[in-house]
């Protein structure tokens, strides 16, 4: 090869390239292969986060925003049809600024008349370019926000219809295009998927909470005493768990309650809790013992009937003593006693905690005894109701006490849910708590003076 072969060789390369024609073809072909491979990737995206949804109304507002992103939709909803599948029973809008949602305030929601009754009556596909000139449109109420274009897929669970998936309006006020019909059916698939998963975790939740109320029955008659008792189940999938409750007046004329935790969210945890609670109950309405012997005796059987789970609890009774009453408690590893005294302060009665139950079934329990004044009350809980990740124990007390001196005055039933509602954790455990509210007076004739301390300042 000499020198002016060499030369020619860029030329002959640029004769040989092919014409613009084709290399613009092939620039279009890349350039739709990348967005097709950007939009999988979307879509794949979309379907893990989805997925990972477990809450009906969530996961049907993520298939709303989701199906948005897809396809650069400005507004999108989710309409959700009745049992008999004719009208809307439920219609979720996003996209709506609060200018919008205010113009649009007191508008009754779409029930699936006009084009959304046609995407009702056949469920294919729907791509409008111009809602108004559609022969089934209805117009837009008063104050509705400007929608052109609209794309519409229904959603099937198990081959029913269970909604339809509305999207208007993508960037550029351009029409859809059949690929962004391809990539929401394709959502639309994966929204069915997701759907029956969250409706089957509502109701094995549902399921799993009547469960448990049903080994948690309601507190009997405690009269004199005023109670109330909330459980709640943990947040985590299946929803059950170790907490309980229990209250019964003894012979003696003591009101006896127990709050306790089994350690665990799941059937074995909540069967464990219903033996320990049957085994403490029976103790109690058969031993004339202190709070802290009747544990004991508790520890002496805990093993033997082969329990194994880290249980705590917090057992109390509380008898008339003169003018007041007064409070005795044994602790197995469990939180404080809260106490509310008449004018509304609160206050944790701190002493040794404990071992949980089963570890050391030789050691003796310690008995704690407080003098209270007439219509004290005393909230026992578990620590579900105050235990949030990152934040110290201590913070969740105090958070708690605060909660419960805001509310002292209030019936214990209300002073019970006010706790839950306001509660510092973050729900994902389950909790219990217990309020037990003593008389004005005593009413009955006081057992022996107890050798009890005044309140703790």
């Amino acid at each position: 090869m000499d020198g002016n072969d060499a030369q020619d060789l860029p030329i002959r390369s640029l004769v040989d390239l092919p014409p613009s024609s084709d290399l613009d073809r092939l620039g279009d072909q890349l350039h739709r292969l990348a967005q097709a491979q950007g939009r999988l990737q979307a879509l794949l995206g979309a379907v893990l986060g989805i997925s990972s949804e477990l809450e009906l109304p969530a996961v049907l507002r993520r298939i709303v925003s989701t199906g948005m992103k897809l396809v650069g939709a400005r507004y999108g909803a989710l309409g959700v049809l009745d049992e008999r599948g004719e009208e809307l029973a439920e219609f979720i809008p996003l996209g709506l600024s609060a200018q919008e949602l205010k113009h649009l305030s007191g508008t009754e929601l779409p029930r699936g008349r006009g084009l959304l009754g046609h995407l009702i009556r056949h469920p294919e596909p729907l791509r409008v370019a111009d809602i108004r000139q559609h022969p089934e449109s209805a117009g837009f109420p008063e104050g509705h926000p400007a929608m052109r274009s609209l794309l519409g897929v229904a959603i099937s669970v198990h081959g029913r219809v269970y909604g339809n998936l509305y999207l208007s309006n993508p960037g550029g006020a351009r029409p859809f295009h059949p690929h962004d019909e391809g990539v929401i059916r394709a959502l639309a698939g994966t929204a069915g998927i997701a759907i029956e998963h969250a409706r089957l975790y509502e109701q094995a939740r549902s399921n799993a909470e009547t469960f448990q109320r049903l080994l948690l029955p309601g507190l009997g008659d405690l009269r004199p005493f005023d109670a109330a008792a909330v459980y709640r189940p943990a947040g985590a999938p299946g929803g059950l768990g170790g907490d309980w409750y229990d209250a019964v007046l003894l012979p003696s004329g003591e009101c006896a309650a127990v709050i306790g935790d089994v350690s665990g969210h799941d059937l074995r945890a909540a069967a464990a809790m219903s033996r320990i609670r049957s085994m403490l109950r029976a103790l109690r309405l058969t031993s004339s013992g202190t709070p802290g012997s009747v544990l004991a005796q508790l520890d002496g059987i805990y093993r033997q009937v082969g329990e194994d789970l880290i249980t705590t609890a917090c057992l109390a009774h509380v008898a008339p003593s003169g003018q007041g009453w007064s409070l005795s408690w044994s602790n197995a590893g469990h939180m404080p006693p809260l106490v509310l005294l008449p004018d509304g302060r609160g206050r944790y009665l701190e002493a040794e905690p404990g071992l949980p139950l089963g570890v050391d079934p030789g050691r003796a329990r310690a008995d704690h005894t407080r003098a209270l004044p007439a219509g004290t009350t005393i909230v026992l809980f578990t620590d579900g109701l105050v235990e949030r990740p990152g934040r110290s124990l201590d913070e969740g007390l105090a958070k708690l006490a605060d909660v419960a001196t805001a509310h002292a005055d209030r019936p214990v039933d209300e002073l019970c849910h006010a706790l839950v509602e306001h509660s510092p954790a973050d729900g994902h455990d389950d909790l219990a708590v217990l309020a037990l509210r003593t008389p004005e007076q005593t009413g009955y004739a006081s057992p022996p003076p107890v050798n009890a301390p005044e309140p703790a300042a």
